[in-house]
């Protein structure tokens, strides 16, 4: 549902806080203050779980039951519309636009501390949750039971006449604001946005449209960051011919079209014996001719003959039909066949009839495979043109990182990433060019990016891209590219830097083992497949059966290290490999897939559906 993009014009406020805080009776008690002070509010609350606000029996319950897509009852008090959205969750903007803004001073929205609007934060010390307001800078105020170091205005959680006074204040701003807009209409302003006031009706039209279980605005969620990055990425240009036997992980360059018939003859399909079509009612036939795969009869076959045929043999001229050897009884140079119900065009494969010539075969764009190569060979192709191998260049940075091979030296760690990523990128086919390990130097490190930008399609590294980092690698790219520094709204994985060193991609993927694998796959591997040419590519997900209780936080897609198994129903089934900590580098070697909870979710029961993302053939 998106029928309108624009929010109504009111003071719109959230309260945001993770469950357990509050949020519900803080708002219960709010309420009333408000509204004896003169105001009348909106109230939108988002939940998690599926809700009914019918009691079974009723006739609206009924009539809904019944089919009714959306069921409006009306009373002398009030009136209801309840509007099924079975295939997605109403977006966010369109849920404003259903109140009536005539009738009310301002919204208030319970929930949805994911999406940018703006928001007072509520906190309590014994949930035990972390902060928000350091990433949301869509968070106005906080209300808590501790004070913190920051300049936003703060509250007590309890003292609800302060929280009524500010909500109250709040919308008068927001009133004079618009009032002042509205007398300066006619007057041309600057082009400053410096001290402009954020609206909260106003949205850019190229603000991707969301629901209350969008990602956090500190953040970008996995599509949003998948789709930034591909926006970014073309194919390489240059394409060669290469060897078929030497074409295995390759992406076509130009569309493959059959330069043959195929089968090239029409031919029995099966050992038997070729008669014609127009002839079925003989009781028995003169064998004039044996075929064997690879020879042919070159003579039309006439009324009362058949000829012995194997299987791949071409028919003779007018010869349409073959019966089975074991349904022949052959003596004599004379076969009969007693028992057989034959009928016309049976057992004979046409030629042309899987591919004939001239037809499309594979597009550009196809990653050829051991079925493409076998395809390719039978048409006859001893080569095929395809897009040149993508070259990567990586490298590691730090002092405290070694090279394995050596006694470990003290306070360093043994380079592990780099090697994890030179596999998955041999598993992608590309050609890797390692710079080895880079010092803590800004002049050393410009040196290698700016050789990578010149001598490879890609350049990635990993560590240096959260903040307390050493500031090294983000002072060398700022000189040398256009480099995001990103917070994903995932886990593992969560910082990521992007951008262009000279016009080649960059990634600065996370410092931790697991992280590094897990931001590769969601984000490398799709840009590198694109750069190689592979067209419309999306992995393998699949459903299964959580066997133990999985827990992620709303608001990021967490993913966990998984072993997926079928049970004796045929069910896929799914379990963690234990301990999921960032660093654990074991836990992916004993999986075999991801285990994807969506931001949406916090809790995945035992028996429930979750997703996974095989990593066979990937990792």
């Amino acid at each position: 549902m998106n029928d309108s993009k624009q929010r109504p014009n009111l003071p719109l406020l959230g309260f945001a806080a993770y469950s357990g805080t509050g949020k519900t009776t803080l708002l219960e008690a709010l309420l009333p203050l408000l509204t004896q002070a003169g105001l009348k509010v909106g109230v939108l609350k988002h939940a998690h779980h599926d809700f009914d606000v019918d009691k079974p029996g009723k006739d609206s319950y009924r009539l809904r039951k019944a089919g009714a897509n959306q069921m409006l009852i009306a009373s002398r008090n009030r009136h209801v519309l309840m509007t099924e959205t079975p295939e997605a969750e109403a977006e966010f903007d369109y849920l404003l636009t259903r109140f009536d803004s005539t009738k009310l001073d301002l919204i208030l929205v319970e929930g949805c501390k994911n999406i940018a609007f703006p928001k007072i934060e509520l906190n309590r010390n014994e949930v035990g949750k972390p902060w928000l307001y350091p990433n949301d800078n869509n968070i106005i105020a906080i209300a808590a039971d501790t004070h913190v170091e920051s300049p936003l205005p703060q509250m007590s959680i309890n003292d609800l006449d302060s929280i009524r006074d500010f909500v109250i204040q709040y919308t008068a701003d927001f009133k004079f604001d618009t009032d002042s807009q509205t007398d300066a209409s006619n007057v041309t302003q600057p082009n400053d946005d410096s001290n402009k006031t954020q609206s909260c009706s106003e949205k850019s039209s190229s603000e991707p449209i969301v629901c209350c279980d969008s990602f956090s605005p500190a953040g970008l969620s996995v599509p949003q960051g998948q789709q930034k990055i591909l926006e970014t990425i073309s194919n390489v240009s240059l394409t060669e011919n290469v060897a078929i036997n030497h074409a295995y992980g390759r992406v076509l360059a130009s569309d493959v079209v059959s330069p043959i018939n195929v089968p090239q003859h029409t031919n029995s399909a099966m050992d038997g014996y070729a008669i014609r079509g127009d002839d079925l009612d003989r009781e028995h036939y003169t064998i004039v001719a044996e075929v064997m795969a690879g020879h042919s009869f070159d003579e039309e076959l006439q009324l009362g003959q058949s000829v012995k045929i194997m299987t791949g043999a071409p028919t003779p001229l007018r010869a349409d039909t073959v019966v089975m050897r074991e349904q022949a009884i052959e003596k004599d140079g004379v076969v009969s066949f007693p028992a057989a119900k034959i009928s016309h065009g049976q057992n004979v494969r046409m030629a042309g009839e899987d591919l004939c010539i001239g037809q499309p075969v594979f597009t550009a764009g196809t990653r050829i495979e051991a079925p493409e190569m076998g395809m390719m060979a039978s048409l006859g192709f001893g080569e095929c043109s395809v897009h040149r191998q993508v070259k990567v260049g990586i490298f590691s940075t730090g002092d405290e990182v070694q090279d394995p091979g050596n006694d470990q030296q003290p306070n360093s760690i043994y380079d592990s990433n780099r090697y994890t990523i030179m596999g998955m990128l041999q598993k992608l086919g590309c050609d890797i060019v390692d710079y080895g390990i880079i010092e803590d130097d800004e002049q050393k490190m410009m040196e290698v990016l700016h050789s990578a930008s010149l001598e490879t399609d890609m350049v990635l590294t990993s560590g240096g891209v959260s903040v307390g980092d050493a500031d090294y690698i983000k002072l060398a790219l700022d000189k040398l590219g256009e480099i995001n520094f990103w917070r994903i709204n995932m886990r593992p994985g969560r910082p990521l830097a992007y951008g262009k060193i000279e016009n080649k991609p960059f990634f600065g993927l996370p410092g931790n083992p697991v992280a590094v694998m897990v931001s590769f796959i969601n984000f490398v591997e799709p840009a590198i497949r694109k750069l190689q040419g592979q067209l419309n590519w999306i992995p393998v997900k699949a459903n299964a059966i959580a066997t133990e209780q999985l827990r992620s936080r709303q608001g990021r897609t967490e993913f966990s290290r998984g072993f997926f198994t079928m049970n004796e129903s045929g069910v896929l089934e799914v379990k963690t490999t234990g301990k999921q900590g960032s660093g654990i580098l074991r836990s992916m070697s004993e999986a075999n897939c991801l285990i994807e909870i969506s931001p949406s979710v916090d809790t995945v029961k035992v028996g429930e559906k979750v997703t996974i993302i095989p990593l066979q053939g990937r990792v």
